[in-house]
């Protein structure tokens, strides 16, 4: 702890930096080698370009045997042009740190630092993952996972920041907290015509129409009421001349849901309105439908472990330990703890002295500082525990 405070203003900076020089998923290439140059000259094997992109993987061997742990960060930015009024404003045009991946790294880079001065006392092995593009499916982790790479990892812990709540305030969920998140996209095939003329026509409008109001009824009359799902039609692309039938049309969408099973009755519902569709109408359509990120699932036993030790070594950077909604965000953490058990925490970054702070993703995005070096605390003060340390 007393390494970390020494080191927070050390932590805003890199943040910073980072903040001033975001990248998007899997072109992370300048991020990765300023993370890979900072483990330079330390005790730690670093592996960069770990899966299918960007990441950087440190091990830190502990002075004794034990136990091996994981901790991730990621380090991708988002396609948004920053409307925050701040002296580290994003460099690089229509690009910016807007979900708080720059803090995830920050902290964690200078938290494994100390780690590595400790190694000697460490009874066990941690494992470092400074993940690339979580925020652009596939994603980065089930290609490091597929790597081999953690087999030998027994539990693992992430965290995110959220500006819903102050630095200071982490919270939790035990099971299943996060949503999983599927995308789609449509197209039908109708015939085309004249506007005065439909009945030689197969109007593809008409059709998508039919398909935008019934893939709604898989919410309202499929899905068990205690149970949670979205289906969302973000695009329909149906632009054409106002007396022509257009002969086909476009829709993408996402669908939302917090358990596998959830997952799997919306699919087989979707798939099945597509076909009657298809029946209805007369026409034919080609549909995509790909499960982008498994609903996040917290192990139980690890999370209430790890919130025991929080609880028994609270310092003063901890205001509150409390426990979170369920979120309908996705996030590819999820598939870490599909292989291992593991629990994904939220530390709270509101801005001080604003009435409501703007979310991630927004433009106008930004964050209390402070969360920083509770992050690194909070995670520190697990891995201490863990360790039996």
């Amino acid at each position: 702890m007393a390494l970390l405070e020494e080191r927070q203003d050390e932590m805003i900076e890199i943040r910073r930096y980072l903040h001033a020089h975001p990248e998007l998923s899997f072109q992370e290439s300048e991020t990765a080698a300023y993370i890979a140059k900072w483990y330079e000259g330390k005790k730690a094997l670093v592996q960069t370009e770990v899966g299918n992109g960007h990441a950087v993987v440190v091990t830190i061997k502990g002075g004794k045997p034990g136990k091996t742990i994981a901790l991730r960060g990621d380090f991708d930015a988002l396609p948004i042009t920053e409307e925050a009024d701040v002296p580290f404003k994003s460099e690089n045009q229509g690009v910016m740190h807007a979900c708080g991946h720059d803090a995830h790294t920050a902290y964690l880079l200078v938290l494994a630092d100390c780690l590595i001065q400790l190694q000697d006392e460490i009874p066990g092995t941690i494992k470092i993952i400074h993940q690339h593009a979580e925020e652009k499916p596939p994603g980065g982790a089930k290609s490091i996972l597929a790597t081999g790479i953690l087999d030998d990892v027994g539990t693992i812990f992430g965290i995110h920041i959220f500006p819903n709540k102050p630095a200071g305030e982490i919270s939790y969920r035990s099971g299943f907290a996060m949503a999983g998140r599927t995308y789609f996209k449509l197209k039908i095939q109708g015939v085309g015509g004249h506007g005065s003329s439909p009945h030689k026509a197969n109007d593809a409008i008409v059709a998508a129409s039919h398909f935008v109001t019934a893939v709604q009824t898989v919410i309202s009359r499929r899905l068990n009421p205690f149970d949670i799902g979205v289906v969302t039609i973000g695009s329909f692309d149906g632009k054409g001349t106002f007396n022509v039938i257009k002969d086909s049309v476009e829709l993408e969408g996402d669908v939302r849901y917090m358990t596998d099973e959830t997952q799997e009755m919306l699919e087989r519902e979707i798939k099945k309105i597509v076909k009657g569709i298809e029946t209805l109408f007369g026409v034919t359509s080609e549909l995509t439908y790909t499960a982008d990120y498994p609903p996040l699932c917290n192990d139980p036993a690890v999370t209430e472990q790890a919130i025991s030790y929080l609880e028994k070594g609270k310092g003063d950077y901890l205001t509150r330990i409390s426990e979170s909604e369920l979120l309908s965000g996705s996030e590819d953490f999820a598939y870490y703890l599909e292989k291992i058990p593991g629990s994904f925490f939220y530390i709270g970054c509101e801005p001080k002295g604003i009435e409501e702070a703007y979310f991630n993703h927004h433009p106008k995005f930004t964050i209390d500082e402070d969360c920083l070096i509770v992050a690194a605390k909070s995670v520190g003060e697990i891995v201490c525990g863990y360790f039996g340390i």
